[in-house]
């Protein structure tokens, strides 16, 4: 679902002078996705992407600062604060921007020296509900400067600034031998607050996709949006088609009917999706977050288990969530017995090559896991055959569209629009491949990276999975009202992995 990132060389990139303030347009109109991105924030949840990096040895605060001066700031973006009006909001220049609003020194509690990890998830913990101020552009970092014979360094953007895949590109930049962001010309000022709905779909939808999906979606044109309201009779939209002029480079009626069906289909299920199983991971969330996470598990062990299985590794780690969760509900003597959860999964919908220009392109696919079945490998063979199931869909192309359409419509509107996901969703996951080797950040060796992106509405669950440095990291933030142990969850996560492996080598292989 995401490009894997390239691992930049370990030499030290040549010092370039401070960048402050930072280039780039002095006022940009934000994209509607973006806006409901940031209108999304919540007393519950805030729509921060939320990291942390375990460094060794330690790192200066003054290097960490011009790094980040020197590197982030090459992205207009982390230079501009967002100013909001009645039809929605604008990038406008920090002119007083300084880096150290930005990158602060943090401290943990006097726990650090018994529990070091435990102090560093309750920070986390807190700062996942501390909102961003406002008056600033919408990111920060903070340096624990000693931490278990190194450094920690806490990170916080806002989710209107970019999505995961495009703060890959950003990370990238930062460590050592980094590169920068390709120079690309600004975008000509918009004549309107307000883009067409054509306008919209060309520029923001259909440009990032190629191939068979860019001539899919011109062919449904408004149907992104109708799907939603009129799901019926494929003939009549074909026919609307048609008319607008919306079905060259399709090879005739047939595709253009196959088309058009499918689009309807996959509006018809997201928009219809049944409620997943009532657990106690879902209700009404607090106001309090739990951060936890795991050792990472040898990425070469998950593969061998794939390969052997013949299905993905995907298939392997979606399976180990799966039978994580269960069994911390039957910890808590909870039947799982025929139950099953859905997960919202961002997908990606932009090439690789323009990742920098940030902004949110990706939609979201509903990932129902089979929390109910016991046995690990019919476990994992039930993953395989959803995921397969979701390979071509329009789902998160569609749900794509309801943002779009959600950061048009005033606050309340939005708020009911989105209910559709968190209503029937129990977690947000995602799954990132990283680097295979080690990075560097300030000459100390990047040992751990971890992050945890954010919920909406009543969601209380994210989990993150992140392969990195030859290992596999699971992460899990949770609503302590709904979990308020998540680590009791991530601690299933290894022996579930165990369980698996173990009767994978007792298959009868050579029958």
């Amino acid at each position: 679902m995401v490009t894997r990132l390239h691992r930049p060389s370990s030499r030290h990139a040549p010092s370039n002078p401070p960048v402050s303030p930072p280039a780039g347009p002095v006022h940009e109109r934000m994209s509607k996705v973006d806006t409901a991105w940031l209108r999304m924030d919540s007393p519950s949840n805030l729509m921060m992407i939320l990291g942390v990096w375990i460094l060794r040895p330690a790192v200066r605060y003054d290097d960490a600062c011009q790094r980040i001066e020197e590197r982030l700031l090459k992205y207009p973006r982390f230079g501009q604060k967002v100013v909001q009006d009645a039809t929605g909001a604008s990038w406008v220049t920090d002119s007083h921007f300084d880096i150290k609003r930005h990158v602060l020194r943090e401290k943990l509690s006097p726990s650090v020296r018994s529990h070091p990890q435990q102090a560093l998830q309750a920070r986390l913990a807190e700062l996942a509900l501390k909102p961003l101020d406002p008056r600033y552009p919408l990111w920060d970092f903070r340096l624990v400067e000693h931490y278990q014979g190194g450094s920690a360094l806490l990170v916080r953007i806002h989710h209107c600034i970019a999505d995961g895949l495009a703060l890959i590109a950003v990370i990238q930049s930062l460590v050592d031998g980094g590169t920068e962001p390709p120079q690309r010309k600004p975008k000509p000022a918009q004549d309107s607050a307000w883009e067409s709905a054509e306008d919209w779909m060309a520029h923001t939808l259909i440009e990032p996709l190629t191939g068979a999906t860019v001539r899919a979606l011109e062919a449904a044109g408004e149907g992104a949006a109708q799907a939603f309201g009129a799901i019926g009779d494929p003939k009549t939209l074909l026919d609307k088609l048609v008319e607008k002029g919306l079905t060259k480079g399709m090879t005739g009626s047939a595709d253009m009917a196959k088309l058009a069906y499918q689009m309807l289909r996959d509006g018809a299920a997201l928009a219809l999706m049944a409620d997943d199983s009532y657990t106690r991971l879902k209700g009404t969330p607090g106001h309090a977050k739990r951060v936890a996470w795991c050792q990472p598990i040898p990425l070469d062990e998950v593969r061998a288990v794939s390969k052997a299985l013949h299905c993905s590794i995907n298939d392997v780690l979606l399976a180990s969530v799966a039978g994580a969760m269960g069994a911390y509900l039957k910890a808590h003597g909870d039947s799982v017995a025929g139950k099953e959860i859905r997960a919202m999964v961002p997908v990606n919908l932009r090439p690789m090559a323009p990742s920098y220009e940030l902004g949110n392109k990706f939609g979201l696919a509903p990932v129902v896991l089979p929390i109910g079945l016991d046995n690990p490998i019919e476990r994992v063979f039930e993953v395989r055959r959803r995921m397969s199931a979701l390979k071509g869909s329009l789902q998160p192309l569609l749900s794509f569209a309801l943002l779009a359409v959600a950061g048009m419509v005033v606050k309340p509107a939005q708020d009911a629009m989105l209910n559709l996901f968190s209503r029937k969703t129990t977690a947000v996951m995602t799954n990132v491949p990283g680097p295979r080797e080690k990075l560097k950040f300030c000459g100390s060796t990047l040992e751990q990276a971890l992050f945890w992106v954010p919920q909406s509405g009543t969601v209380g669950l994210g989990v993150s999975i992140l392969s990195y440095g030859g290992g596999v990291q699971f992460g899990l933030i949770s609503d302590t009202t709904l979990c308020p142990d998540p680590q009791a969850i991530i601690d299933q996560f290894e022996p579930e992995f165990a369980k698996l492996t173990l009767l994978t080598l007792m298959l009868p292989w050579g029958e």
